[in-house]
């Protein structure tokens, strides 16, 4: 939930500074930390390799911190939600979480 979180708010970044493709790889990598910020060293371009894009980025990331059979637990979780004694608030909230 973290990576999806810090996900959403990159782009969120990147749609309110009108953030032209070439930058945004360059500007999220700027935000790793820690773990990330090693995974980073180990993965980007060396000199006279063909930058990323922010896709081939994402998808990486996705590789990474988003691990299959995480989504699946997620998918699952969705297909299966019900309100029960939730408040519809609460209830839309986490739909809006899994979705």
């Amino acid at each position: 939930m973290v990576y999806e979180g810090w996900l959403q708010r990159m782009e969120n970044v990147f749609e309110v500074m009108e953030c032209p493709e070439r930058f945004k790889v360059h500007r999220a990598a700027y935000q790793f930390e820690k773990e990330a910020e090693f995974w980073w060293g180990t993965v980007k371009p060396r000199v006279g390799e063909p930058l990323l894009t922010w896709n081939q980025l994402k998808a990486l990331m996705d590789a990474q911190y988003y691990p299959r059979d995480v989504r699946r637990v997620k998918e699952r979780e969705f297909l299966c939600l019900k309100q029960g004694e939730m408040s519809v608030m609460e209830y839309a909230v986490k739909f809006n979480e899994l979705s």
